[in-house]
């Protein structure tokens, strides 16, 4: 098969995705922008992309129903082509004590960030098969390797993640598709400036980079792990955190 040309990448209206989003637009992918709840965010990345000479599309998709799923993939394939790479990047973090978790709470962490990508995974690899290439890359966390207190939930959901990448790897990596894992560490996003005061300065004093990261970080090597000559990684589970689980 040919390079893919179409890229999927959920959760790109902002922060980390959006990032992604424009890194692989550069690279001459078309990227489908998926959101839920932020179409301006989503219509604002798809602008930039295109204004830096790149295409780009914007696609509703709830990672956490299998249905919307089918449709948002119909539609990427309709309107661009075949998914050749799939970033699972969408996500969600909401801190607290086991005592005080709620199951509610727990669920809607687990359904975002695990079966999310479980269901995307799935869909995406339906083609890839049949194409017999492919790139699934998931947005983990250093969470899902190294605990933090007042995480357990996405701790759980993102060493979840872990473990399905380096199984599904093991399962389709006959067929030239690519499966792996980037574990951020503290990067300045919408979802970490609730971390304020000394929980920040607990993360900094963490990291040898003296530095929290930059989303263009991340999304640098998503952007490698989407090429064609990143063939020979897979099952990777790979921590962009400045060295804080060194």
């Amino acid at each position: 098969m040919a390079d893919p040309t179409v890229a999927l990448v959920t959760g790109g209206s902002k922060g980390i995705g959006q990032a992604i989003s424009f890194a692989l637009a550069r690279s001459g992918l078309t990227v489908a922008v998926g959101y839920r709840s932020d179409p301006g965010g989503a219509q604002a990345t798809v602008d930039r992309a295109v204004a830096d000479g790149g295409r780009a599309l914007t696609i509703p998709i709830d990672v956490r129903d299998e249905a919307a799923v089918d449709v948002a993939f119909k539609q990427v394939e309709a309107d661009a082509g075949p998914v050749g790479v799939l970033v699972n990047n969408a996500g969600m973090n909401r801190n607290g004590l086991v005592v005080r978790y709620s199951p509610e709470l727990w669920d809607a962490t687990m359904e975002i960030n695990l079966r999310g990508a479980f269901l995307c995974a799935r869909r995406a690899t339906m083609g890839m098969m049949k194409a017999k290439w492919g790139r699934i890359i998931n947005i983990a966390s250093i969470a899902g390797i190294k605990g933090n207190a007042g995480q357990a939930a996405y701790s759980a959901s993102k060493a979840g993640l872990i473990g399905f990448t380096r199984s599904l790897a093991r399962e389709i990596g006959s067929r030239n598709i690519t499966v792996n894992a980037v574990c951020p560490g503290f990067v300045e996003t919408h979802m970490t400036e609730a971390t304020t005061g000394d929980w920040r300065q607990f993360f900094l004093d963490q990291t040898p980079a003296g530095r929290f990261g930059e989303v263009e970080e991340i999304a640098a090597v998503v952007e490698f792990l989407a090429r064609p000559e990143a063939s020979y990684v897979n099952g990777a589970v790979i921590p962009v955190d400045g060295g804080l689980t060194a």
